[in-house]
């Protein structure tokens, strides 16, 4: 799965793009440089759904996450940057 972002850097909320929409359950998790698992989004996606935004992520300490989106067993993964 191609997972896209607008910017590589977010504050409070990420916006991300998949592709090849489709009806399925969406999981997406931040992880810190150790592999922690920071924060995470399940959501029911839509059969034409392709954007995502994800709120409430200000609480997150600044720094380096990787973010992780799946469906099923299919995979995409960024490096992003939480700044203030």
């Amino acid at each position: 799965m191609l997972v896209k972002i607008k910017s590589s850097v977010f504050i409070d909320r990420l916006t991300f793009e998949v592709d090849n929409p489709q009806k399925c359950l969406l999981k997406a998790v931040l992880q810190d440089d150790k592999g922690s698992v920071c924060s995470a989004l399940e959501t029911e996606a839509a059969n034409d759904q392709q954007i995502f935004n994800w709120n409430g992520l200000n609480d997150l300490p600044y720094g380096v996450y990787t973010l992780v989106v799946s469906r099923g067993a299919d995979e995409g993964k960024m490096r992003l940057v939480k700044r203030v």
